[in-house]
């Protein structure tokens, strides 16, 4: 049996079980993470090159598929290196850059709630939109939000890196959740859990409340409007936005809600994989196949690469 307790580097236990199953999950997660690596990175390129993204709620869309790709990106290579080498262990930095990635889901919350502010506007005071909602305030929407995400992330990664672990150092996840590295602790971390609580309440809770009642306030204005077009197009947006939400704050919060008793090892991975891998994947998918917009604007850069290739071509 492994010493887990030899090694300063601390040991990731792993999702992946040696079996059959065990290799279709990774297979299966493998996948997901290609289609969710390439989806978000697209999605970032398409706005970036493509002029008539260039609007508020495109700009915040691609900040959120920009801290997707920072998910993925430092979590899923380093399992599948652990899964297909056998090496599970992780220096401490490796871990500390995990757990500062995964708590920075507070700017993304933040984000989620600029795009809901966006729409409420957009839709319940379309005269005043340009106004409100200009480049400047955009990019103060998502400056704050990198900003207070990043201090909420700075704060529990600290922390995390610095309390005395006296037990072994097998974590029992397939990356660093700082949940699961606190029963590892030699110390009681009840003051910490407690401030998880309010850490989530604040970038999780909260916004989804604030993101409720303004796409209430949405919801009621569509209902009034006489263009039966114009509902349909805001009724699809909406419930677009609100399949987001949706599948970023359930898992997310009744992960980190919970307190430690009622928690369990496989149901944390395995809502982990949810908020982690599929939901990154899943964000791409919506705002691009239910969305005109993005659509007309890739066909216009590939349009535009294959003329230019066509150039290229020509001339030599």
């Amino acid at each position: 049996m492994e010493n887990y307790n030899e090694t300063p580097d601390f040991i990731l236990l792993g999702l992946f079980l040696p079996s059959k199953i065990g290799l279709f999950i990774f297979i299966l997660i493998i996948l997901l993470f290609l289609m969710a690596w390439f989806g978000n990175l697209s999605m970032v390129l398409l706005i970036l090159l493509d002029t008539h993204l260039h609007t508020p709620m495109y700009f915040l869309l691609s900040q959120l598929s920009f801290i997707d790709l920072n998910y993925i990106s430092t979590i899923v290579p380093k399992m599948t290196s652990h899964y297909l080498f056998g090496n599970k262990s992780i220096s401490f930095i490796g871990c500390g850059v995990q757990s500062f990635f995964l708590t920075l889901g507070g700017a993304e919350a933040l984000l989620l709630v600029s795009m809901a502010y966006d729409r409420y506007m957009a839709i319940c005071f379309p005269l005043h939109y340009p106004n409100r909602i200009s480049r400047r305030v955009c990019v103060l929407m998502i400056t704050g939000s990198w900003i207070m995400g990043s201090i909420n992330s700075c704060a529990h990664t600290t922390y995390a890196l610095h309390i005395p672990y006296c037990r072994s150092r097998a974590i029992n996840h397939f990356f660093c959740d700082v949940p699961a590295m606190l029963t590892l602790a030699c110390m009681d971390t009840w003051v910490y859990e407690y401030t998880v609580f309010v850490s989530t309440t604040l970038f999780l809770v909260l916004p989804f409340v604030i993101i409720a009642c303004s796409y209430g306030h949405v919801l009621l204005a569509v209902y009034l409007m006489h263009s039966a077009e114009g509902r349909k197009k805001a009724y699809s947006t909406c419930s677009t936005h609100l399949t987001v939400v949706t599948f970023y704050y359930v898992p997310f919060a009744y992960t980190y809600l919970r307190p430690r008793s009622l928690r369990s090892p496989a149901e944390d991975k395995a809502l982990a994989v949810f908020y982690t891998v599929l939901t990154p994947m899943l964000y791409p998918i919506i705002y691009s196949l239910r969305n005109k917009e993005v659509k007309g604007a890739l066909r216009r850069v590939i349009h535009r690469i294959c003329f230019v290739k066509m150039d290229t071509n020509y001339l030599s």
